[in-house]
């Protein structure tokens, strides 16, 4: 089985957010992380949030993966720098917001803005949009080479939030049953160089839009 860490962006994910509704889709357990603010993000205390949730999962027999969306990606990448931590099977983050960009959140400019791309110890995908406000789409593939990321391009669709109008995002349900299917346990160890996953790879045939 699997559980889902649900790690929304700024402002929290609203009632129509395709988070909310993986949420609450009643097939796999989930938690949302809870930080003590979601419009005035700090970096650490979004980072523990993650923790905290994972924790929560952890001690179950069901493979974990984290969902991140928006400035979430940062702060799940961020927390699975750390040291210590619990082991998840995998990372599907969509829409990160690029720091060094214009549009990058003020309210999280200060705490967010020493945020680096480490290659990521687990199987994971970056799902981006061509037409992001917040992030090019080849800045968010490059992302997505830093972290060993397996990338995906999902079409012209802002910022992949609620105003994107995806409701419970059938393609993004697709991606995450193909992360399921590759993923193995994040042992903390950082992929040696050259065996990151080609961030252009695709996981068998693109799920349609």
């Amino acid at each position: 089985m699997v559980a889902l860490v649900i790690v929304p962006g700024i402002g929290g994910s609203g009632e129509q957010h395709w988070q909310t509704w993986w949420e609450r889709r009643g097939d796999a357990e989930a938690v949302r992380m809870a930080p003590r603010s979601w419009d005035e993000p700090e970096l650490e205390d979004w980072v523990d949030a993650v923790d905290r949730a994972v924790t929560r999962l952890a001690a179950s027999d069901d493979e974990v993966i984290l969902v991140a969306h928006s400035l979430g990606c940062w702060a799940a990448a961020e927390w699975e720098a750390r040291p210590a931590r619990a082991a998840v099977a995998g990372m599907l983050l969509v829409a990160p917001p690029d720091p060094a960009g214009e549009a990058f959140p003020r309210a999280a400019a200060s705490s967010f803005v020493g945020v680096e791309v480490r290659p990521l110890s687990c199987r994971s995908v970056v799902v981006a949009s061509s037409d992001d406000p917040y992030c090019p789409i080849e800045v968010a593939e490059r992302f997505a080479s830093g972290w060993g990321s397996a990338f995906r391009d999902a079409g012209g669709f802002g910022h992949l939030n609620t105003a994107s109008g995806l409701g419970e995002w059938e393609w993004g349900k697709a991606v995450l049953a193909d992360l399921v299917r590759t993923s193995g346990a994040c042992t903390g160890q950082r992929a040696a160089p050259g065996v990151s996953s080609d961030p252009r790879r695709r996981w068998g045939p693109s799920p349609s839009r």
